[in-house]
């Protein structure tokens, strides 16, 4: 990290972090914020869901919910880059505050609420999007939504072609019921709405499910089942979790999905079981606590083709991404790895 990201950093950590998280979005459209381009080399690049990503490391939802940054992320290092989560309907998400650092746990508390300016928007700014980069949007429905699973058809109906993928999250704990939908009965006929309408598209484009880390042996493979049934294309694990335990921050008590390091585990142990069910018949990314190119490696070889992160940016900067690819090409070559594939799951045993 250069200097001027430390003394940036520590300047935004002295606001209010909602606030800190806007100048954050303006200075890296300004061009203030340094950018290394793409990141990648031959053992780097790799395939998710037949998408060709420059490297594995992608950015999660959230850090650009309104897709205002598209061309500036799309040359800060990362493999791939997902925006939202996009609602049909613009929402103003919970009261503030709704984002809350943990400073002493490396991690971060939100309740936004899917807080958004709808699709309509966010779909013109996709329809300007740099060309080069793998972009995909994360789908939401509106709190106020008298059919949430139509909400997801409508968002991808409206915004697909601009996208090279598109995200089902039923996994947010902060819009009320929404984790609901992850129920075997439910999630499966949802997902068989999203994909047809998929494939009704000019264009069909790979469609991702994210879910929840606490999720328990049994929900876990009725998820997996009805990701299969509906050949869903990739499963992301996991989103935000509402577990506490360990925490030693002020701010622990707060309402909300905790993100950050203290997931890391809870996650990993998520994704590995994922795939132990799976058996690598649907590609998995890895997400939850990812701060360093270890961490990014242990989510690899317990399964996840390719990752993702957020939270730690808050603590480590935008150059965390280039610094998590680099580091990772050296951990592959270190144990013999040509590829990123050939590393996919060769430890998922360790965290069964």
């Amino acid at each position: 990290m250069s200097l001027t990201e430390t003394l940036g950093l520590a300047a935004l950590r002295r606001i209010d972090p909602e606030t800190a998280h806007g100048l954050a979005l303006k200075a890296l459209r300004a061009g203030l914020v340094p950018l290394p381009g793409t990141v990648t080399s031959p053992r780097l690049r790799t395939r998710l869901a037949g998408l060709d990503l420059a490297n594995p490391v992608g950015l999660a939802a959230g850090f650009d919910k309104n897709a205002v940054a598209l061309h500036p992320l799309a040359r800060a290092g990362f493999g791939f880059i997902e925006v939202g989560a996009a609602t049909p309907r613009p929402q103003d998400g919970n009261p503030r505050p709704r984002l809350f650092r943990l400073t002493e746990d490396r991690a971060v508390i939100n309740r936004f609420g899917f807080n958004n300016e709808g699709m309509e928007a966010i779909a013109a700014r996709l329809a300007r999007r740099p060309k080069d980069a793998v972009i995909g949007l994360n789908l939401g429905a509106n709190k106020d939504s008298a059919d949430r699973a139509q909400d997801f058809v409508q968002v991808l109906q409206a915004t697909a072609a601009h996208l090279d993928f598109a995200t089902v999250n039923v996994s947010s704990p902060n819009t009320e019921k929404l984790r609901d939908l992850q129920g075997k009965a439910a999630l499966t006929a949802l997902l068989r709405g999203v994909m047809a309408a998929r494939d009704a598209l000019p264009r069909p484009i790979p469609v991702f499910l994210k879910i929840a880390p606490d999720l328990d042996p049994a929900a876990l493979a009725d998820v997996a089942e009805a990701a299969a049934d509906t050949q869903v294309d990739a499963i992301i694990a996991t989103n935000t979790t509402l577990n506490r335990d360990g925490l030693t921050s002020t701010h622990r008590g707060e309402a909300g999905g905790l993100s950050g390091a203290p997931l890391f585990d809870r996650s990993t142990r998520i994704l590995a079981r994922l795939a132990a069910i799976t058996e690598g018949r649907i590609p998995l990314v890895g997400v939850g606590g990812i701060g360093s190119a270890e961490d990014a490696y242990a989510k690899i070889t317990a399964g996840a083709s390719a990752v993702q992160l957020y939270s730690a940016l808050v603590y480590e900067g935008l150059s965390l991404a280039a610094r998590i690819a680099r580091g990772l090409d050296q951990l592959l070559a270190r144990d013999g790895f040509a590829t990123v594939a050939e590393a996919v799951g060769t430890r998922t045993k360790d965290w069964t």
